[in-house]
């Protein structure tokens, strides 16, 4: 698993890109606070090698709790910025630093 930031000039956005190696996984999406923990808004691409990969547009100066869903299986990333407990998962969820 990989996160790449890419910060814009032009406006507060950070293109953050997040890749997954699941060869596998039938499906892959990223979910967090950022997109309402709503799978079908963030899946990401199936790539030829086997990794999925999706870029989202997120404003800058912000933190956000955020997991992988495999296969209907909740992950986190190892190299999220730090981890968080989360009282309603009752677990601890990736934190993304903008």
């Amino acid at each position: 698993m990989a996160i790449k930031k890419q910060y814009l000039k032009s406006k507060p956005v950070c293109k953050v890109t997040f890749t997954v190696a699941a060869e596998e996984a039938k499906s892959v999406a990223v979910v967090g606070d950022f997109n309402k923990w709503n799978p079908k808004k963030s899946s990401l691409k199936k790539l030829k090698n086997g990794t999925f990969k999706g870029t989202f547009d997120l404003p800058v100066e912000n933190s956000y709790e955020f997991r992988y869903l495999i296969d209907g299986n909740y992950t986190n990333d190892s190299e999220a910025d730090r981890f968080q407990w989360n009282d309603y998962a009752g677990t601890e969820n990736a934190v993304l630093e903008v």
